[in-house]
């Protein structure tokens, strides 16, 4: 039986609690206990939710446990020393030790991340950088395994990171059959988007949002900015300008990232062949592609085609 401590304080997100059904149902799906899941604070006793209610849970303790994982906030809430000394004498016994969120904080307090690859919520990423520069912070993505130490990003990232988990104790059958049963579609693979492209850009003005819609209608077309400006009547002087001062980036960035984007769920539908796909999304092709997906993911897209199919 594996012992997992979820390692909770007060405010944290409660949403970071979806991961507990995780592990009960893989014991259910497997007819035997394999994972014990316990609370644990500072203090033990109840500790209140970012929700406002209180949840019951023990005091850090001395004996060893398979997994730790923090859980995240809203507010980034002061760091416990307590905590931060707890899982320093705790990492080197602990097989898997990982953090929801901005709980990601609390491993770097504690020297845990330092040279290795992370993630937390996007909209904490630049903060958390800045703050750990020794960190190779990868705000894009959903989760991350470095060594045995692993990162999500906030809110229901958790889930993933749980069926991850899962997946890689009892294998892929077993993690499929508790996302059916969490009636999650798929588990989202570590190198997956944290949020939409088109969430991400939000033009201001309808010449700019005209001029993305043309360009997701039309991604096996060139895309220039000679095109896309004709097509809402601007120069292209002007419409480079406008679009990076309404978007933030330029517009050869925002259609690599549409294709990208496209691509990805073509991928995830599962009926296409790389090639196919690199040409129905104006790569042209494959390398082209390849070289696109290392930039926005950190991996190519067969190695996440190969995630899906699992």
């Amino acid at each position: 039986m594996q012992e997992i401590g979820l390692i909770i304080y007060p405010e944290f997100q409660v949403l970071g609690l979806a991961i507990c059904s995780a592990f009960e149902l893989a014991n259910i799906s497997e007819n035997r206990e394999i994972y014990k899941i316990s609370l644990l604070s500072e203090k033990g006793g109840l500790v209140q939710t970012s929700a406002g209610f209180g949840v019951n849970s023990s005091a850090l303790p001395l004996r060893e446990f398979d997994t730790l994982i923090v859980m995240g906030d809203t507010s980034t809430t002061a760091i416990s020393p307590v905590l931060v000394d707890f899982l320093r004498k705790s990492a080197p016994n602990t097989r898997r030790i990982g953090a929801v969120c901005t709980g990601a904080y609390v491993l770097a307090e504690a020297g845990l991340l330092d040279g290795l690859r992370a993630t937390t919520h996007w909209f904490r990423a630049l903060e958390f950088k800045r703050a750990y520069p020794r960190i190779t912070v990868e705000e894009d993505r959903i989760f991350i395994t470095d060594g045995k130490i692993w990162t999500s990003a906030g809110m229901s990232a958790s889930v993933d990171l749980a069926l991850a988990m899962v997946e890689e104790d009892l294998g892929a059958d077993a993690a499929r059959l508790v996302a059916k049963q969490l009636v999650v579609y798929h588990r989202r693979s570590g190198g997956q988007s944290q949020f939409s492209v088109a969430l991400e850009l939000q033009p201001e003005t309808n010449r700019i949002s005209s001029a993305l819609n043309y360009a997701k209608e039309n991604l096996k077309s060139d895309l220039s900015v000679n095109e896309l400006a004709a097509v809402v009547s601007l120069s292209p002087r002007q419409f480079s300008r406008i679009f990076h001062a309404e978007t933030g980036t330029s517009p050869a960035k925002a259609i690599e990232n549409l294709r990208v984007e496209c691509a990805r769920n073509m991928i995830e539908n599962g009926r296409y062949s790389i090639d196919r796909i690199a040409s129905d999304t104006g790569f042209g092709d494959r390398e082209r592609m390849r070289r696109a997906f290392l930039r926005a993911f950190g991996q190519p897209p067969q190695m996440i085609q190969r995630a899906y199919r699992v």
